[in-house]
């Protein structure tokens, strides 16, 4: 009797056992193991952080004191606030414009460094320098160069006798729009570039061989082959660089602080204004929580583009 309930514990032991081994072995549970100390860090970091926002945005806080819950006052009183109005006008421009451009001439770029160059390598590297300097050194290179008084642009083109006076670079309402619009352009083109140039590497070139004995032009060789495979790098190329442009910063707050009378106040630049420098931490929360529908527009975008796209699976693009 005894050895049999000693076999029966063993049993339950080895049971046991088996079973919490088989939990950090299996493949499925070893994939979290793996995840966790990811899903902390987001978590932590992203969205507790998001949370936090999105509740504040429902309460009156103001620095040094909490705020208690108000509902949608915020949100109601930013839809009649004609500055925060034109500040999404900005944005959506700001974004659109940008994207657009940093699209072609990254996709032109990346065409051009793909075909075989004297010094590619070198090319390449010099391609990536606006992208890996700091933003702020960037923000301030173009501050200068914008300079109402000292700008290389005004002084040469008064000496090519083209104007007669310095041009109002950032003191001018389009055209300190333009000219932010210009500096997020030249950082953010080689992000699109060098990603494009990485999707290129992948097409084989057998397709371009085939295609020029049938006698396809250069863009019919682009329609049919490099446009169609690179789909799927440009839906997610183009995602990030309208993340990124939608909630730029460091780029217009260094440049223009939102001036001149706010025209390149972007919803980031607001929200930072009135939360920190004002003290209105409810209202400038519920401008960054205001950016959430318009952000999770861009990524559903990229995500329906990348599920009709099914030959990348094998199957058949309907």
């Amino acid at each position: 009797m005894a050895i049999a309930f000693e076999q029966a514990g063993t049993k339950r032991v080895m049971r046991d056992a088996t079973a919490w081994e088989r939990l950090k072995t299996n493949r499925e549970w070893l994939s979290l193991w793996f995840m966790l100390p990811a899903a902390a860090f987001l978590i932590l970091f992203l969205a507790y952080p998001l949370g936090l926002g999105i509740w504040l945005s429902f309460t009156d806080p103001r620095i040094g004191r909490s705020g208690v819950f108000i509902g949608l006052e915020n949100y109601e009183w930013l839809w009649g606030d004609a500055t925060f109005r034109l500040a999404v006008f900005n944005t959506v421009l700001y974004t659109a414009v940008a994207s657009v451009i940093k699209f072609a001439v990254g996709l032109y770029l990346a065409l051009l460094l793909n075909e075989k160059l004297p010094f590619k390598a070198i090319l390449r590297a010099l391609v990536l320098v606006p992208f890996i300097v700091p933003t702020v050194l960037s923000a301030i290179a173009f501050w200068w160069l914008f300079d109402p008084q000292f700008s290389i642009i005004s002084w040469s083109l008064k000496k090519m006798g083209l104007i007669t006076a310095n041009i109002d670079f950032l003191g001018d309402i389009w055209n300190a729009r333009w000219s932010v619009i210009f500096a997020n352009i030249w950082r953010g083109v080689p992000f699109v570039a060098i990603t494009l140039l990485a999707g290129l590497q992948t097409v084989s070139p057998s397709l371009y061989e085939a295609a020029t004995i049938d006698g396809a032009t250069p863009w019919q060789r682009f329609r049919f082959i490099t446009y169609p495979l690179l789909t799927p790098i440009i839906a997610v190329v183009m995602t990030f660089s309208v993340l990124f442009t939608f909630t730029d910063f460091q780029l217009i707050w260094v440049m223009t602080r939102g001036g001149p009378v706010n025209a390149t106040h972007l919803m980031a630049t607001l929200s930072y204004q009135r939360a920190i420098l004002g003290g209105q931490l409810g209202e400038g929360a519920a401008i960054s929580t205001a950016m959430i529908p318009f952000l999770l527009a861009a990524i559903l975008v990229s995500w329906f583009g990348l599920q009709r796209r099914k030959w990348q699976q094998g199957e058949s693009n309907d």
